[in-house]
């Protein structure tokens, strides 16, 4: 059916959209281009032409492309069974086709954010040499770092700009009831989808309260590396790399990528200390679910924000881990005797701010609805969930917060719904995000075969046998 083939296209190919940023750096070329490059990558001395494999607009496709990239997809576990090289060929083809466009529609995006972004990537590289850059740079056939680092950061420049193009298509994209409708009726009855057993799950979430005294313990600490820098001309850099229990930022001593006003991806307490301190300045203490921050404001460039910050975490005693426990036994005890709901109780006494207003309801944010389908429900809550009928309250569980402070929890499945052929009424919302998926599929297709129209593109010769799904070779 085309709906179903259209998902599953788009399916085998998710995973490559997010592993690009290890295929080969895509350079900007003339349209005049050699049909052949020097590739650098080869050793013992020898010198391999690398062929160009394709030109789309301002961008090349080198033949050793297809070959890295399938190496790096294996090197991180990806299984490429049923993809030939044909299809990881096209999907270079597609997101050059996008990054081209993108530069054409003057998108622009941050350096600085790549940067960052490559910094984290070489990082996590790292952890899989232990360490050792030589071994890294071996592995990815580079002469030195800055070469490496260059070209991981042509690669996501792209990568970045193919993205930015994608989303503005389809970005105002949107269905009407109508069109739901009419896309769930087209759809002949024994090919409808077919949903699992799903549940709707609520949790009362108690936390170990932070003592007063503690509290101002780590308000006073922070307090006091303000004044070592404001006063005795400290610096803040080292007081954040001795002190933050920030582990992301604390080798770069508390430095955050760039805050973009626009699009600052921060707490909002967090943001707005942020954005209200002058150039220079360092905020008072003040706490999110984090734990409790300083930040000083290194420099304003116009939208973006370059910002360090220090965390201190308060410390939780074993008096106030015994104590939390005692009163969420309290809790359970009170809701199998009839004296509170599972929903009032959350209401009245969970400490978890996102659900507790809801009766302590979960929300699926994969679907942004109250339903979690079994075989897609993350495996601790599954775990958590399994051999529980409806309504019964789970025994205490053990969980722990975003520091690895632990907290105690409660658990009810208040609702189940066994495996079933969609129903419009009942799975609205589902077969609605269905139908939105093949209205962007379609204009990502349509503006897809536009532009292939419109863009020069050439393909080389040992590559035009390939049977691509869009019209690269401009012969239909």
């Amino acid at each position: 059916m085309k709906f179903t083939i259209k998902t599953k296209t788009l399916s085998a190919f998710a995973f490559l959209l997010l592993a690009n940023f290890t295929a080969s750096a895509q350079e900007i070329i003339d349209e005049t281009a050699p049909e052949t490059v020097k590739d650098t990558t080869v050793t013992k001395g020898a010198t391999k032409v690398d062929g160009v494999a394709a030109v789309v607009g301002d961008y090349i496709v080198l033949d050793s492309d297809i070959d890295k990239m399938i190496l790096q997809l294996k090197a991180q576990g990806a299984s490429l069974q049923g993809v030939s090289n044909c299809q990881l060929f096209g999907k270079l083809l597609e997101d050059k086709l996008y990054a081209h466009h993108a530069i054409q529609d003057s998108i622009v995006v941050n350096d600085a954010e790549i940067n960052s972004r490559v910094d984290q990537q070489i990082e996590q590289f790292l952890q899989q040499t232990k360490g050792n850059m030589d071994e890294l740079l071996k592995f990815y056939k580079k002469d030195s770092e800055a070469s490496f680092r260059e070209e991981m950061f042509e690669i996501n420049k792209s990568n970045k700009l193919a993205s930015e193009m994608k989303t503005k298509i389809i970005d105002e994209i949107e269905v009407t009831p109508e069109e739901v409708r009419q896309f769930f009726n087209k759809i002949p009855k024994d090919e409808r989808p077919r949903f699992g057993t799903e549940l709707k799950v609520a949790q009362i979430i108690i936390e170990p309260k932070v003592s007063e005294t503690e509290r101002q313990r780590v308000i006073d600490q922070l307090k006091e590396y303000k004044r070592e820098v404001e006063v005795d001309g400290k610096s803040f850099r080292s007081r954040a790399a001795f002190y933050s229990d920030d582990p992301g930022t604390k080798k770069s001593g508390g430095k955050l990528p760039p805050m973009n006003r626009s699009n600052p991806r921060m707490v909002k307490e967090f943001r707005d200390v942020a954005f209200s301190l002058q150039e220079g300045e360092i905020s008072e203490p003040f706490a999110t679910d984090f734990g409790y921050h300083i930040i000083y404001l290194e420099k304003i460039r116009g939208q973006e924000y370059d910002v360090s910050h220090i965390l201190l975490v308060p410390e939780i005693s074993d008096e106030e881990v015994m104590e939390a426990k005692q009163r969420i036994e309290k809790i359970r005890d009170d809701i199998n005797n009839g004296d509170y709901t599972f929903a009032e109780a959350a209401k009245e006494f969970s400490d978890e701010k996102e659900t507790k207003s809801q009766g302590g309801q979960l929300i699926n944010p994969q679907t942004q609805d109250y339903n979690f389908e079994l075989t897609k429900m993350d495996p601790e809550l599954y775990g958590q969930l399994q051999g529980l009928e409806n309504n019964t309250v789970s025994d205490v569980l053990t969980d722990s917060d975003r520091q690895g402070n632990i907290k105690f929890k409660l658990v009810t499945v208040t609702d189940r719904i066994d495996e079933h052929d969609a129903d419009y009424s009942r799975d609205y919302l589902k077969i609605k995000e269905l139908a939105l998926n093949e209205k962007q599929y379609n204009a990502i297709g349509d503006w897809q075969n536009e532009k292939i129209n419109d863009t020069y593109i050439k393909i080389s010769e040992s590559h035009r046998d390939c049977d691509f799904s869009s019209n690269w070779l401009k012969n239909k």
